[in-house]
């Protein structure tokens, strides 16, 4: 080789490398964008199966992708409507009145006594508790500035869901072109699995997670536990968390009953509520409601919602199992084998036919 062809060589290597340091650069200038694009279109995947069961009861797709967006954001309205000056308020009294609540531990309960003697356990429950109203108090500006934040990013997912719903025949359709013609009925089969699987997977998620939160919501009436509302939340959210969500919300609920309405019945009664609801969801709950999602491992689901927790916070712990079991679903895809003449899939880019059968 001579020193030219070295040369040539060298620039070659030299300018692929910028081109791949360029393109990261981009993207992670973006980055905030592609997030907003990959929620939205989660969105969409999520919402297709109820859109998709419109259109096979005859409505057309672009009637049917208007009613489901009007049907959720209907629901988000009365559901906020409904609980959001009680939650507010409750919440506000659980961040003024936690601190009265611990001084009068010592008084009510002989273990915390002796714990906080032993530990100093009361005066640092105090001192955590005594900044909550100061940082709320201090932070209503970064709050509100948080919250247009928030309100500006939510209409941008739900602008993009909008398209990505009304378009996603024919964006299916694409993603099976970008195949060759041998691999474009596999391509097929591992686009429907994603879209049904991610989309049951969602949807199911959700309707589980609701149902966490009115179970702990009669839990904690019952038991007549102060701020019901806002702890109900905590179980609601919570229990999106694969493994431990669950168990975290339970112990946030036993902690608040223990310190604001002692020990027994309320901590224990409330623990031995949610433990018992979360055989029921285990056992009952989520076959039924999950039934037609991807199986995996546990220790799979748990490393992907720790990755995806990690990078994008709750969002992301919610988008890494799906991901994770497509990824799955597209490897056990290409395990099998094709059969030996393996006709093309005539895909035409046309909305011909009827919008959104597939």
């Amino acid at each position: 080789m001579t020193s030219a062809d070295a040369f040539r060589w060298g620039a070659a290597g030299a300018g692929g490398v910028a081109v791949v340091v360029i393109a990261l650069a981009a993207v992670w200038a973006v980055r905030g964008i592609l997030v907003l694009v990959l929620v939205a279109l989660f969105a969409a995947v999520s919402l297709d199966p109820a859109v998709r069961w419109l259109v096979r009861h005859h409505v057309r797709r672009p009637y049917a992708v208007v009613i489901i967006l009007v049907a959720t954001l209907a629901l988000i309205g009365v559901l906020l409507a409904g609980i959001g000056p009680p939650l507010v308020r409750q919440a506000g009294q659980l961040s003024t009145d936690l601190p009265g609540y611990i001084d009068d531990l010592d008084e009510r309960s002989r273990a915390f006594r002796e714990l906080s003697a032993r530990y100093g356990l009361g005066d640092r429950l105090n001192e955590l508790a005594a900044t909550v109203p100061e940082k709320v108090g201090t932070s209503l500006l970064s709050l509100f500035r948080t919250f247009l934040g928030v309100l500006a990013a939510a209409l941008t997912v739900l602008v993009l869901a909008l398209y990505f719903l009304a378009d996603m025949p024919r964006l299916r359709r694409r993603v099976q072109l970008l195949a060759p013609d041998r691999h474009r009925e596999r391509t097929r089969r591992i686009v429907d699995v994603v879209v049904d699987k991610v989309g049951s997977y969602m949807i199911g998620n959700l309707l589980i997670s609701l149902i966490a939160g009115v179970v702990a919501y009669v839990g904690l009436l019952v038991l007549d536990i102060p701020f019901a509302l806002p702890l109900a939340l905590i179980v609601a959210v919570t229990d999106l968390i694969p493994l431990v969500g669950a168990t975290l919300g339970t112990a946030v609920c036993g902690i608040v009953a223990a310190i604001a309405a002692g020990l027994w019945p309320a901590a224990v009664g409330i623990v031995v509520w949610l433990l018992i609801y979360q055989q029921i969801e285990n056992y009952v709950i989520v076959p039924k409601v999950m039934k037609q999602s991807l199986d995996m491992p546990a220790l799979e689901v748990l490393l992907a919602s720790l990755l995806g927790a990690g990078l994008l916070g709750l969002v992301g712990a919610l988008m890494a199992i799906p991901l994770a079991a497509t990824f799955r679903a597209i490897r056990a895809e290409l395990r099998t084998p094709l059969p030996p003449e393996h006709p093309p899939v005539a895909a035409h880019d046309s909305e011909a036919g009827p919008a959104g059968t597939h």
